[in-house]
């Protein structure tokens, strides 16, 4: 069903079971698949790509320009999964051919009112963004890592999988999986998630593992290399230990302790 006040360019490709209510524009490369419903007022442009049964609430805006003045009109995308309700007034920007080309939401996730997510970001599958959570260019985040309320997260950092990160922080380096942290300049790990680990089933004795090792690791009496070689003798047969202590080891940007 589409109403009468949408726009929607005829080159535009969406399954016929697509729902497009009142006053939505929907440009000319776009691309949406079964069950997506735009609620009203929202805008989907540039080379963008909706997978099946989405909700998009008024005012989001999909598929925009980067907010990045190297961007000079080149044909990237942004590329969103099935199953995601995407809430009111959320920017979601292409990706730049710097970076790959491609901004890309997973399947699965919500993303509250205001979310920002910059060119090139990277977001897995069942993520949660709570309101006004900003994300600049060339962020990752991971499969199940819940973002808290009026967070900014800096260009390249990484979030991992089942992460939680407290609402108003501000992150500037990565954050391992499996913690809880919050803060801002420096944000810190406050522990692991223990909380979240048992709704999703984790074993009890995968929890307490994964409990000791982040404990090892925000000793600040100890250094990085030290810090995971201990890691690796005590728990390193452990698969979620071995994700904790890859992940790390593949840092640019620094990880918070």
């Amino acid at each position: 069903m589409i109403h009468p006040t949408a726009q929607i360019h005829p080159d535009a490709r969406l399954d016929p079971t697509v729902e497009v209510g009142a006053w939505c524009t929907v440009g000319r490369n776009v691309k949406i698949a079964k069950g997506t419903k735009l609620i009203s007022h929202v805008v989907v442009d540039g080379w963008t790509e909706i997978g099946e049964d989405n909700v998009i609430f008024p005012f989001s805006v999909l598929g925009a320009v980067p907010q990045d003045l190297k961007y000079k009109g080149e044909p990237t995308r942004l590329i969103i999964g099935d199953r995601n309700t995407i809430r009111e007034s959320v920017t979601l920007n292409l990706g730049t051919v710097q970076a790959g080309g491609e901004t890309r939401v997973g399947s699965d996730c919500l993303l509250m009112a205001y979310t920002h997510l910059g060119h090139d970001c990277i977001i897995g599958n069942s993520v949660i963004i709570a309101n006004y959570g900003g994300l600049a260019g060339h962020v990752t985040v991971d499969d199940y890592a819940i973002i808290g309320g009026m967070t900014g997260i800096s260009q390249f950092v990484r979030v991992g999988a089942y992460a939680y990160i407290g609402g108003q922080s501000g992150l500037e380096k990565d954050v391992p999986p499996y913690c809880i942290a919050l803060g801002a300049r420096p944000c810190n790990i406050r522990g692991a998630n223990i909380v979240g680990l048992r709704r999703k089933g984790f074993p009890v004795e995968v929890i307490t593992k994964i409990n000791e090792a982040i404990k090892l690791w925000t000793r600040n009496d100890v250094q990085k290399e030290q810090c995971l070689l201990e890691i690796e003798s005590q728990y390193g047969e452990t698969a979620e230990i071995k994700k904790f202590i890859e992940f790390i080891r593949k840092s640019e940007t620094g990880v918070v302790r």
